[in-house]
């Protein structure tokens, strides 16, 4: 089976991993800071807070932004699970807005009709989440620029979208958000096993979200309620929890990191090739738009039901029975039965249900092999034509 993702892991990598342990420390050791500060350099953002997944860091940023009981925020339907269920955990309200029916991506448009309602009722997001699908950035701009309009702050869900770029600026670099966060799953830009981050150019957005990842706990004097009583002494100051990552999982992504680049620039050629191959056949292919460079996390493309006699369910059915492990990124958050319990239906956004009925993610990573490639597209063609 030719997987839809996978990492990749070198001897540089193990190396990296092994000297760690077999220091002094191999957690809350010298290692995650220094990942941090690899990934705000690389990234253009003054601060960055490493924790134990892509979910920890949006619930931690959720925290650090004071959601919580009696606050709204909004995300996409076409996401994992996770960019709504982090505002649920703060004790916040969720609501949805629809996609781009070409990029997959919040609809601005669609977003600035839904504040101008919420307005007029009184009932506008404290936090958007906007999610940066399949790696290619939202438009920020325009994002930002409503957030100045109507007061909500912006956090980027950049799980996908290390390694990219908007406009003239590295994706998490923050110039128009308030925070960005990073998944380290194995099958994103780079992986640390499990891992996330958080990055940000808010000094106390980032001293929070430090506190918040180790129980709400600080060693800070300046921070503190009482006077300290010794060098062991601590105090909680806040309910927190233990998202930390390990100084492991920090030397591994330190490793990984130092070929982002070069991961970005094959995932580019994979796709111009899947482009060139698939231009013909009856399929809708991944829209790019200008001066935005995905990190072309996933290759999506949706079926043109009109010119194919199978259904979506018979052609991901049967390249699966051809050894391609095709995927489908995602099942619309309001469709899930949680949330339909909790009174969404995916019928009130209708560009994340039309897109949910003929998505197909493609196999996408950078050691796929021209070899696996071609037998992708063969196979996909045979179905379709």
């Amino acid at each position: 089976m030719i997987p839809y993702g996978r990492q990749e892991i070198t001897q540089d990598d193990i190396d990296a991993v092994v000297e760690v342990m077999r220091s002094d420390f191999i957690t809350q050791g010298p290692m995650v800071p220094k990942f941090e500060q690899a990934v705000a350099d690389y990234c253009g953002a003054q601060y960055a807070v490493a924790v134990s997944s892509g979910t920890a860091a949006l619930h931690t940023a959720c925290l650090a932004m004071d959601l919580g009981p009696g606050d709204w925020l909004w995300t996409s339907p076409i996401t994992f699970v996770a960019s709504a269920n982090c505002g649920l955990y703060c004790g916040a309200q969720v609501d949805f807005v629809d996609v781009d029916p070409r990029t997959h991506n919040i609809s601005v448009a669609a977003l600035a009709a839904k504040l101008e309602h919420s307005e007029s009722r009184g009932v506008l997001p404290k936090v958007v989440v906007p999610v940066h699908f399949a790696g290619q950035s939202c438009d920020m701009r325009e994002i930002h620029a409503l957030a100045d309009q109507y007061g909500f702050r912006v956090l980027e869900d950049a799980s996908h979208g290390l390694g990219g770029r908007y406009l003239d600026a590295q994706v998490g670099s923050c110039r128009y958000s308030d925070a960005a966060v990073f998944s380290f799953h194995p099958v994103k830009s780079i992986t640390t096993g499990e891992g996330g981050m958080i990055v940000t150019n808010d000094e106390r957005l980032a001293e929070t979200a430090r506190r918040m990842r180790t129980h709400g706990i600080t060693r800070d004097p300046t921070s503190m309620v009482n006077e300290s009583s010794g060098p062991w002494y601590y105090e909680q100051i806040a309910l927190g929890f233990n998202y930390r990552i390990t100084d492991i999982q920090a030397a591994l992504g330190i490793s990984q990191l130092q070929r982002l680049d070069s991961y970005v620039a094959k995932r580019h050629e994979i796709a111009e090739c899947y482009d060139a191959a698939l231009h013909a056949l009856p399929l809708e292919l991944p829209h790019r738009l200008e001066g935005v460079y995905s990190s072309m996390h996933l290759y999506v493309v949706r079926l043109n039901s009109r010119q194919i006699k199978q259904s979506h369910k018979e052609v991901f059915e049967a390249l699966r029975e051809r050894g391609v492990g095709v995927n489908l990124h995602y099942i619309p958050v309001p469709s899930q039965p949680f949330y339909r319990a909790l009174g969404f239906s995916l019928e009130d956004y209708p560009n994340a249900a039309r897109y949910y009925g003929e998505a197909l993610t493609l196999p996408m990573y950078p050691t796929l092999t021209e070899e696996h490639q071609e037998t992708v597209v063969t196979e996909l063609r045979r179905i379709l034509v």
